[in-house]
C-alpha cells in the first residue's frame, strides 16, 4: 500500500485530495481495524440529533471520537466529562476536516462494568424523585387478614415463606407467580405486584426469590419493578437474595427482610407471643379492676361517714325503710315457695294414691297371699285343703280351698 501510494503520488500525477482521504482510511481499517482504547473524556457534546462528541484524551494525546445516536440509546449510561471509559470503535479518516476520528460502537467505565454504572445513575435518579425516602415508608399490619407473595411458585422462598407463617400465625396466602430471573422477570413481576395489591383484603406484599449471583437478582434492580413497589397501595416487604444482597427493591419497599424466612416473620406476629401478651394484659386489668373496686369501695365508705356524722337520724330512718322492705319480701317469697312446695307436694301424693294398690281394690279385685304371706298368682301353687289369705278393699278373708281348675279346663 506505501508503495502503491508512492506511485501515485509522483510528482508527474499528484493524488487528489478524496483519493488521499480514501487511501488513508483504507491503511487505517487494514493496519488498525477495530480497537478498544481506554481515555479520559471530555469536551462532551450531546445536540439534539442524539449523537455524541467527544474527545478521548491520555497525557498530551487525544482523538476525536463520535458515537451516533443508536449506540447512546442502547448504552444504558451517560459518558460524563473528566471520567475515564474503555471504547471500542473504529478509525477512519473524516473527509470535510481532513482529521483521523474514532467511530465508538461501545464503551464502558474503566475500572467499573457498564452494569455498575447504570445502576449506580438509577439509583441516583430514583433517589431524587423520593422513591426511597424513608417518610414514605408504612407500617405493616399487625394482624394481616391476607398476604400476597410475588416470587416463584416453584422456588424455595415460597417455600420458607409458607412454612415460617404456618409456624407462627397462620394466615390465608395468595401466590401472585411471576418470573424472578431472565429478560422477561422485571415486566413480570412489576405486574404481579400490581395484581396483587388489587386482591381482596391483601394487607401486605412479599417481593422476593431466593439467593444468587449479582445477575440473578438484576430484575429487582429495573425501574420497572422499584416503581411498582413505591406505587403499590399496600405495603411491601422485599426479600431478596441473602442479608448482604441489596438490591433498588429493597430500598423502595416499605420494610426490608435479610432472607424470604425473614419476610414471613415480619409479615405475621408470634403465636406463643400473643398468648403471653394476652395473659398479661389479663392480669393488668384485674388488678386495674380490683384497684377500682377498693378505691370505689373507699369512696363509698367516706360519704356513708359524712352522711351519718351529717344526719344520723335520716340514715337511720333509711335503714329501718330498707330493712321493713327486705323484711315484707322475704315474707313475700317465703310465702310463695312455701306454697309452690305445697302443690308439688299435693301433686306427688295424687300420682302416688293412684298408683297405690288400695285402687285397684276398690275396683273389686283381690289381693290372694299363703299363709307365709306370699302372693299366690297361679293356681299351680295351692292345692285342695290349702288355707290362704284373701285381701279385699275393706278387710281381710281366711279361705280354704277346696277344688282347682286351670284356666281351660272343667
Amino acid at each position: 500500500m506505501a508503495v502503491e501510494t508512492q506511485r501515485l503520488g509522483e510528482r508527474g500525477r499528484p493524488l487528489g485530495v478524496e483519493m488521499l482521504v480514501r487511501a488513508a482510511s483504507r491503511l487505517l481499517e487494514e493496519r488498525i481495524g477495530v480497537v478498544w482504547v481506554e481515555g479520559e473524556v471530555s469536551t462532551l457534546r450531546a445536540p439534539s440529533s442524539g449523537h455524541v462528541y467527544f474527545v478521548l484524551k491520555e497525557g498530551r494525546a487525544q482523538v476525536p471520537a463520535i458515537m451516533w445516536r443508536s449506540t447512546a440509546v442502547r448504552l444504558g449510561f451517560r459518558l460524563e466529562e473528566g471520567k475515564r471509559f474503555v471504547v471500542r470503535g473504529r478509525l477512519a479518516l473524516y473527509p470535510e476536516q481532513g482529521k483521523v476520528q474514532l467511530y465508538v460502537d461501545a464503551a464502558e467505565p474503566a475500572g467499573l462494568g457498564a452494569a455498575a454504572l447504570r445502576l449506580a445513575e438509577l439509583k441516583g435518579r430514583l433517589a431524587a424523585e423520593g422513591l426511597f425516602d424513608a417518610a414514605k415508608k408504612r407500617p405493616l399490619p399487625r394482624f394481616p387478614r391476607r398476604i400476597a407473595v410475588v416470587t416463584s411458585p416453584t422456588g424455595a422462598a415460597v417455600r420458607d415463606i409458607l412454612r415460617t407463617l404456618e409456624r407462627r400465625y397462620p394466615t390465608p396466602v395468595v401466590i401472585a407467580p411471576c418470573q424472578v430471573q431472565g429478560p422477561a422477570a422485571p415486566a413480570d413481576i412489576a405486574w404481579s405486584i400490581r395484581r396483587a395489591a388489587r386482591l381482596r383484603a391483601v394487607d401486605v406484599i412479599i417481593v422476593g426469590r431466593g439467593g444468587g449471583s449479582a445477575e440473578d437478582l438484576g430484575a429487582f434492580n429495573e425501574e420497572a419493578v422499584v416503581r411498582a413497589i413505591a406505587a403499590s397501595p399496600v405495603p411491601v416487604i422485599s426479600a431478596v437474595g441473602h442479608e448482604i444482597d441489596v438490591t433498588l427493591a429493597d430500598l423502595a419497599a416499605d420494610a426490608r427482610a435479610a432472607t424470604p424466612t425473614a419476610a414471613g416473620e415480619m409479615a405475621a406476629p408470634e403465636r406463643a407471643l400473643l398468648v403471653d401478651e394476652l395473659r398479661a394484659r389479663e392480669k393488668r386489668l384485674g388488678r386495674a379492676v380490683r384497684h377500682a373496686a377498693a378505691a370505689l369501695r373507699a369512696r363509698l365508705a367516706a360519704v356513708d361517714k359524712r352522711l351519718q356524722s351529717r344526719d344520723p337520724r335520716a340514715r337511720l330512718a333509711a335503714d329501718r325503710g330498707r330493712l321493713a322492705a327486705l323484711e315484707a319480701r322475704f315474707h313475700r317469697r317465703a310465702r310463695a315457695l312455701l306454697a309452690d312446695r305445697q302443690h308439688a307436694w299435693a301433686d306427688v301424693a295424687a300420682r302416688l294414691d293412684a298408683l297405690s294398690p288400695l285402687k285397684v281394690l276398690d275396683r273389686g279385685y283381690a289381693i290372694v297371699r299363703a299363709e307365709d304371706g306370699a302372693v299366690v298368682a297361679s293356681v299351680a301353687r295351692v292345692a285342695p285343703g290349702r288355707p290362704l289369705r284373701v285381701r279385699l278393699a275393706d278387710g281381710e278373708l281366711g279361705v280354704t280351698v277346696t277344688d282347682v281348675r286351670p284356666d281351660g279346663k272343667d
